[in-house]
């Protein structure tokens, strides 16, 4: 459901409504008068917002993108390593090696949620400048890894460093664009996972050539010439990144107060606000059942996502293939699933319906996972391998714009943004276990499992969907309205807030503002 009768100043159905519902595509957004007007003394008329945003998003989305792309090369590395020896040259049994992925899902998910705030305190060009050099650091040093010891302590380093990047980016690039323009660039950055997928599979098979150079075996320079790129992004990440609109460099004073005012009047009130970080607001964050409920959601992608991401080449090899060859013929999937994630980012922004999206995409996953489950005829799988695609790497950029977009307050988005993928992360910490080696060729149990997080997935966005639209009702029925000075409602009530201001309401209550209306 698209955004109703966007901004108001306590009543229902009066002209001030209205004015916030005007365009700001090709003219300047005028919220509530002058005095709501960020910066009013500048002049935005002669702002072109399509070369604008095209502006951003090349110096945006592709360094972005690049960066996603080296954190999902070096997570799964050690999937392709695994196919070429690494569990015989350390010294591994089957049971190390899961161990040894688990130890990485704990630093990487806890840390996300205050990984966000920092970021939201720091700027954001060094804080990914610091943290993806301390994994590209962590990703060489896997290459000279002589034990399970060595192997478990380098993961959890991993884990801390990349715990920073995903929510990183998702709340960086919802600072920067509306809820009609987050999805296609969400979708845009993460298709570097999926290339990562294809991608990985011919860079593992050609860097293994190098087995015996310098004396070191093939795998392990697969994690060192990784690292090695990792580090050189790094060095270059402080240089090429913005911070904020309101500080961005790369645009003229025009053009930050256009986006400012833009992303205001797309509800995103604390744009340009110079917002300050209270302890209400992650009690407020704390007790929103929103956020559990997105929590649930990511769990439904992330926890398949990490089963997939490691274990897709094991799978295919176990159907009767080489280790080369089944780290080529996942390639294929990967771009299915490339293809399908841009076309739905597109669909997402074009339609604003993500909810019902994300109950198609999970629905085609699980039909894949029951076949994965069930089947025994090694093409059948294999076709069932793109039908898992589909129900996760399109669902990911799609939730995160739906849950975002739902979110107002940058504080609050961060936070709801950092426990979600957070949750869900940690759920990668149950699923890199269920592929275990005594149940190949079919690994039944694993499928099993993964299908239980599809519908978990699937019925955490059903419910997400009936809350969104019982709350914008109750708001519609005026159940919600605050008591602001100087605005006559005969709905408001003492129990939903006095302000001084409908300003000082929408800032202090963000999305819960009775006046804010949230997309389906």
């Amino acid at each position: 459901m698209s955004e109703e009768s966007g901004l108001k100043d306590g009543t229902h159905g009066g002209s001030a409504d209205k004015k916030h519902t005007e365009s700001v595509d090709a003219e300047e957004v005028i919220p509530e008068g002058a005095h709501d007007v960020y910066r009013p003394e500048v002049d935005t008329s002669s702002v072109d917002e399509r070369k604008l945003m095209r502006k951003i998003d090349l110096r945006l989305i592709p360094f972005l993108a690049l960066l996603y792309l080296m954190n999902s090369l070096d997570r799964g590395a050690i999937g392709n390593a695994r196919l070429y020896g690494m569990e015989a040259d350390i010294g591994l049994s089957d049971k190390q090696y899961l161990l040894a992925l688990t130890a990485f899902f704990f630093p990487y998910s806890l840390l996300e949620p205050p990984s966000n705030l920092a970021l939201r305190k720091l700027r954001p060009s060094r804080w990914f400048a610091l943290i993806v050099f301390v994994w590209g650091v962590a990703m060489m040093c896997h290459g000279f890894a002589s034990s399970y010891a060595d192997l478990v302590g380098l993961r959890v380093l991993l884990g801390i460093a990349e715990a920073g990047l995903y929510p990183g980016i998702v709340f960086y690039l919802s600072c920067w664009y509306k809820r009609d323009q987050l999805g296609t660039r969400v979708a845009a950055f993460f298709t570097s996972s999926t290339i990562a997928g294809a991608f990985s599979g011919l860079l593992a098979a050609a860097i293994h050539n190098m087995d015996g150079v310098a004396g070191i075996h093939g795998w392990a320079w697969i994690f060192i010439l990784e690292g090695l790129a990792t580090i050189i992004f790094a060095l270059t990440s402080f240089l090429i990144l913005q911070d904020f609109p309101q500080t961005a460099t790369m645009l003229t004073e025009e053009e930050r107060v256009y986006i400012i005012r833009g992303l205001q009047a797309d509800h995103q009130f604390s744009a340009g606000s110079g917002e300050g970080f209270k302890m209400s607001i992650v009690w407020q964050t704390l007790k929103d059942p929103k956020t559990y409920i997105a929590m649930w959601i990511y769990a439904g992608f992330d926890g398949p996502l990490f089963a997939f991401s490691l274990f897709t080449p094991t799978i295919v090899n176990q159907l009767g293939f080489g280790a080369t060859a089944a780290n080529l013929l996942s390639v294929p999937v990967y771009v299915w699933g490339c293809i399908l994630t841009c076309i739905i980012g597109y669909l997402g922004d074009r339609l604003g319906q993500r909810g019902y999206i994300n109950l198609t995409l999970f629905g085609t996953g699980f039909a894949g996972y029951i076949i994965l489950a069930a089947s025994r005829t090694p093409g059948l799988s294999y076709f069932a391998t793109y039908l898992a695609a589909s129900g996760i790497y399109p669902t990911i950029p799609n939730s995160v714009a739906w849950v975002s977009s739902n979110t107002e307050g940058s504080y609050k988005r961060g936070l709801v943004l950092g426990l979600a993928i957070g949750f869900g992360n940690l759920n990668g910490a149950v699923t890199s276990n269920v592929y275990r080696a005594r149940d190949k060729p079919w690994y039944t149990l694993g499928h099993g499992i993964v299908l239980a997080y599809v519908g978990i997935g699937f019925l955490s966005s059903l419910a997400y969907i009936f809350v969104l639209r019982r709350e914008n009702a109750a708001r519609a029925r005026g159940e919600r309205d605050e008591i602001i000075h100087g605005v006559d409602s005969k709905h408001a009530c003492e129990e939903n807030g006095m302000f001084d201001s409908v300003e000082h309401a929408r800032r202090e209550k963000g999305d819960a503002w009775s006046g804010f209306r949230y997309t389906l």
